[in-house]
């Protein structure tokens, strides 16, 4: 039987024109409702809300494609954001298990401006529905994905207590959303990366402004590193001698060489779309804020290839 070959499709955050120009610019047509290719499949990443200005239009290409069978998905972060932030917090008043402050609530403004904002409340309900049909990860035969981090140890934690396709449910959603629990700290990996620590009481201003004493992980390298290549930040925002720090191989998550291709997004990549290590690739590279919506067409290869990677720029 010949290999499914995928298409797979980084982090889209509202922008739906660039969405469409991808997947025609891959050779998808709309056909019944629906875009489809005579021979591929999607895999989208997650991160389908907030930010752009076209959320509904966006769910309304992905979600019938997921319905008939031309695309499969997983949850991002952002999923997982809005379905605490429309859920109640049990045994309290007026209290929501992601907290509707002015924080998270100008981050979902996009969404809330297109859903609240239309008599339709079918669809809100609609969408929440979707991402609880998620899962937080994919592991097929020939590759993974991921939306920010292959962590087995976390995998294993949390998929005792997921339905049997990796999903949520408002039990698991309560749990995840505490922090401290163990479900806490397993979504928060899988959805958003591994942390390190800075030094010192070191700091940096993460891309929305927000002060920050943890840096995300490369968390893929399998070797001794210093914080400057292993941190998910700018270059030049840590001093020189926090910089220099070295981080151990045993405290990253590491993904060996032998291990088959993972790709996630999360990570605001920017420049020319690479990989990340022969078996790694990233597809988020920040559509969001003038950046590329990036896709990465797989056709069965063990080591990844940087012509596979295709793109649509701001």
């Amino acid at each position: 039987m010949q290999k499914q070959h995928y298409d797979i499709i980084g982090d889209i955050h509202g922008h739906a024109d660039e969405l469409i120009q991808l997947l025609e610019l891959m050779g998808y047509s709309l056909v019944n409702g629906y875009h489809q290719h005579p021979t591929r499949k999607v895999i989208f990443l997650g991160d389908f809300v907030d930010r752009g200005l076209q959320q509904r239009l966006v769910l309304e290409t992905v979600m019938p494609m997921v319905k008939h069978g031309s695309a499969l998905a997983i949850m991002g972060n952002h999923e997982f954001n809005a379905l605490a932030y429309h859920t109640p917090k049990p045994n309290s008043t007026n209290a929501w298990l992601r907290p509707r402050n002015n924080q998270n609530s100008h981050q979902h403004l996009a969404f809330l401006q297109e859903y609240l904002g239309n008599k339709n409340t079918d669809a809100l309900q609609g969408a929440l529905d979707f991402f609880y049909s998620l899962p937080l990860w994919l592991d097929l035969p020939e590759l993974r994905v991921v939306h920010a981090c292959w962590e087995p140890y976390k995998i294993k934690t949390v998929s005792r207590l997921l339905t049997d396709e990796n999903t949520l449910d408002i039990d698991i959603l309560i749990r995840a959303s505490t922090k401290g629990s163990d479900e806490y700290h397993a979504v928060e990996a899988l959805l958003k990366g591994v942390e390190y620590t800075i030094p010192n009481g070191g700091f940096f201003h993460d891309k929305d402004g927000h002060k920050r004493h943890n840096v995300r992980t490369r968390w893929w390298i399998n070797q001794n590193s210093t914080l400057k290549d292993v941190a998910f930040i700018p270059p030049n925002t840590l001093s020189e001698t926090t910089a220099k720090t070295v981080i151990n191989a045993n405290d990253l998550v590491g993904y060996p060489a032998t291990e088959k291709p993972v790709f996630v997004g999360h990570y605001w990549m920017q420049g020319t779309p690479q990989k990340l290590a022969d078996n790694v690739a990233c597809l988020d590279y920040s559509v969001a804020k003038n950046g590329k919506l990036v896709a990465y067409q797989w056709q069965g290869e063990a080591v990844l290839n940087d012509d596979h990677f295709i793109y649509i720029s701001q």
